[in-house]
């Protein structure tokens, strides 16, 4: 699935840039490119992960890591009705949980950091959305960074702790989406852990039987994909207003000037 979170990632990001303050349209797509990517990272628990080797050894330590930590935390707090599984691919990263505890430490870690970790966390997202979504990214939001950087007031400093108050929500924000694509899938998705449910601490959520779908198939290539390609568009700031005017210039007809005697 992974084209397909790092779309809806895009989607989200691109909806929710207005209320984090980024509301012009090179603003949303750094935004947005950030969360595609980090819409991505939950999948870090699995070795053949795109997130796993995006950065040979390295990433794939963290993954190593990230399976281990997560086995063991399954096997601490799993209920009475959990299933008798090692407790590595779709779970510790792919929480509620999760998702906050890595906004929330992005935000510091870019506040305490400075410019460096500021753009060590952007550019990791890029990466990541980029072996996802294709080449264009990179330059499209290269391009929205560098117009961006150069046509706004001089105050550099404050455009930089500008953006270190966004990346928090854009990891968050990434993760979670991330979290409610695999929770419609047939194998469910336990984002709600520790929050017991039907006496299982990690309850994989899912939708009812018939509206679930099975990733790399049909549902997902031909009908999620397609959709949210549209919709990642139609998001980008001011797209949707200019082809709401072109609609009403060339089907709407003018209202009549003249009043009938």
């Amino acid at each position: 699935m992974g084209r397909t979170h790092a779309l809806t990632g895009w989607c989200a990001g691109l909806a929710l840039a207005p209320a984090v303050g980024a509301g012009s349209v090179h603003q949303a797509v750094v935004f947005g490119a950030t969360t595609a990517g980090f819409a991505l990272l939950p999948d870090l628990d699995h070795p053949g992960a795109s997130a796993s080797r995006l950065f040979g050894w390295l990433t794939g330590m963290l993954s190593w890591v990230l399976r281990r930590v997560s086995a063991a935390l399954y096997a601490l707090t799993k209920g009475p009705r959990d299933e008798k599984v090692t407790g590595t691919h779709r779970h510790m990263s792919h929480t509620v949980l999760f998702a906050a505890g890595l906004g929330a430490l992005t935000a510091w870690g870019t506040a305490k950091g400075g410019p460096w970790a500021v753009f060590g966390v952007v550019v990791f997202g890029l990466l990541l959305a980029e072996g996802a979504l294709g080449d264009w990214l990179l330059p499209v939001s290269a391009a929205a960074i560098g117009w961006w950087w150069y046509t706004a007031p001089p105050d550099h400093a404050a455009q930089l702790e500008q953006i270190t108050g966004w990346l928090g929500f854009a990891v968050a924000a990434g993760c979670i989406a991330h979290c409610l694509g695999d929770a419609l899938t047939e194998s469910g998705c336990p984002f709600l852990f520790p929050l017991p449910i039907a006496g299982e601490t990690w309850y994989e959520l899912r939708p009812p039987k018939f509206l679930r779908f099975r990733t790399g198939k049909k549902v997902e290539n031909r009908l999620i994909f397609p959709v949210f390609v549209i919709a990642g568009i139609l998001l980008v700031p001011g797209v949707w207003q200019a082809g709401e005017a072109t609609f009403q210039r060339l089907f709407v007809p003018p209202a009549s000037q003249t009043a009938n005697p």
